[in-house]
């Protein structure tokens, strides 16, 4: 039997797997990704990306090709509770994306990709970058020890490799999380649904030039019925009931086509089906988001309802996060306590999100949803850009408790994602975000830490850049320091995924000796 050695061994090619392959081979980590499926996925599926993930994809170079099959990206999105769509609006939602303006809070611009679409360019970037990635090939066993995860996988013939850690991006039914014995908690299954892709003329019925989701409450079936890129093609979903009887081999091309015309008002419509599967909706957060050297990410470490967009968003901002950690500590710049912070800052994350799908899915699709005692929603907005981390990879120096903030009226506290800011550089309008998502950044509201990061740099053989407001880059706006909280003289440190981790607000006797001292915590060294 053959055998092979990798750093990070990768299960799952989907947005988490896929989003962990391609940053972990952009920081020199060798990197293998195994995916039973024979490719990425046909569905379009988990569509629409956050500025957030916007961030992060460009800090892989991919954003411009995101939005460039983000056709209706810059067009605007229309939520809408309805019978049908020519019959009874219950709701209108949203009516653009006017009313989720995050333009003062992110510099990049909402995606509109579907996963379909998306995965492509992650693979080809992941693979541009040294990752290797085999699709049909299972994972057939693994064993970890304190060195590592020895994994049996098969592609046709039988191979071992052995890799310093594993991540499970395995899906939400995760057979590592399985063979791991790590509980769920949560509600499920809540429903059953079968997702259809079809082809079709629907005249009007629906806005052609943005993404014009309907949510249906039809008196024969509950659903939803969404357009995508491509024109003339659209995704639909219905519910079904195995705990009646029923399967998906009910659901013939007859039947389906049936129900879409009831969705569409449209008698006459001979929808062409390209592709029909069908899933649970639930909502589960493992108990734990990592077993030893082996870590779960994206729908391995927790599923939930699709009402919201927030999954797929979730899922990269897992990927990222892991990358980042797990390629300091196999380059030797952080110790292994700084892969505790993964948890500890993640699952809090997947818990506001499936919280907060709940109770959309109540409003939107099943108003029976019995949800005591799954608490309140959060705002999308807070969560998926004024979120909170809290763990040893943060030096947090206030008492507020509070999961997250208005990214609107940022505070710059530590913990916190760094703000925008409208930037000048060598001349050049930017976001704030180019200046940080290649290694740790500095942002200095006075001269005397240059030369501190290069010492501190150089000594701890972690790249440190620091950028002086005024020198390094302009602030035409002057919003920096209020922005950041920060006096003359003070600073903030920002990790490598855009998050301060320490801020000093006013300037300090040994900035060097602080500096030192601080990073050192935080990378657990």
């Amino acid at each position: 039997m053959r055998e092979e050695q990798v750093d990070v061994l990768v299960t799952g090619a989907g947005l988490a797997g896929l989003t962990t392959a391609m940053f972990l081979a952009r920081q020199g980590v060798s990197t293998l990704v195994v995916e039973r499926h024979p490719g990425t996925s046909p569905h379009p599926r988990a569509a629409g990306q956050s500025p957030r993930t916007m961030e992060l994809y460009r800090w892989a170079g991919v954003d411009a090709e995101v939005l460039g099959v983000s056709k209706r990206a810059s067009q605007g999105l229309r939520i809408t509770i309805a019978s049908s769509l020519g019959g009874q609006v219950f709701h209108q939602l949203l009516e653009d994306m006017s009313e989720i303006d995050l333009s003062a809070a992110a510099g990049l611009p909402w995606g509109m990709a579907g996963q379909d679409v998306v995965e492509p360019i992650l693979l080809a970037r992941a693979e541009k970058s040294g990752a290797q990635v085999r699709f049909a090939t299972r994972l057939v066993s693994f064993e970890q020890d304190e060195a590592g995860v020895t994994a049996e996988l098969d592609d046709g013939e039988p191979y071992r490799v052995w890799a310093r850690y594993l991540v499970a991006a395995d899906g939400g039914r995760s057979g590592i999380r399985e063979r791991l014995g790590i509980p769920v908690d949560g509600i499920g299954p809540i429903g059953h649904s079968i997702g259809v892709v079809f082809d079709g003329d629907l005249g009007d019925r629906m806005t052609p030039d943005v993404t014009d989701l309907y949510y249906l409450q039809n008196p024969r079936f509950t659903g939803a019925l969404v357009n995508t890129d491509v024109p003339g093609r659209y995704v639909f979903g219905t519910d079904y009931h195995p705990e009646r009887g029923e399967a998906i081999d009910d659901f013939t091309p007859g039947r389906l086509a049936e129900l879409i015309r009831l969705a569409t008002d449209l008698p006459g419509l001979e929808p062409e089906i390209r592709w029909v599967g069908a899933w649970e909706m639930a909502a589960r957060v493992a108990r734990r988001f990592r077993s030893g050297r082996v870590f779960l990410a994206g729908d391995a470490a927790k599923v939930t309802p699709p009402t919201g967009g927030m999954g797929g968003n979730t899922a990269v901002g897992d990927g990222h996060d892991l990358a980042w950690k797990l390629a300091a500590v196999v380059r030797g710049e952080a110790g292994p306590g700084l892969l505790d912070s993964y948890e500890a800052e993640r699952r809090p994350i997947a818990e506001m999100v499936v919280r907060t799908s709940l109770h959309n899915a109540k409003q939107r699709m099943a108003p029976e949803l019995d949800l005591t005692g799954v608490g309140e929603p959060v705002d999308q907005t807070e969560i998926a850009l004024g979120f909170r981390y809290r763990s040893g990879a943060v030096l947090i120096e206030d008492d507020d408790p509070s999961p997250t903030e208005n990214p609107n009226r940022p505070s710059g506290r530590a913990g916190f994602r760094a703000s925008h800011v409208p930037v000048v550089v060598d001349g050049v309008p930017r976001p704030m975000a180019d200046l940080l998502g290649h290694g740790w950044v500095l942002l200095a509201n006075g001269p005397q830490w240059a030369a501190a990061a290069r010492e501190v740099s150089a000594e701890a053989g972690v790249p440190l850049a620091c950028f002086e407001a005024g020198v390094d880059f302009g602030d035409p706006e002057e919003l920096f320091a209020a922005r950041y909280g920060l006096e003359p003289g003070g600073m903030s440190l920002v990790r490598p995924d855009g998050v301060v981790a320490w801020r000093s607000a006013v300037a300090v006797e040994d900035p060097a000796g602080r500096l030192r001292d601080v990073l050192g915590n935080l990378l657990s060294r």
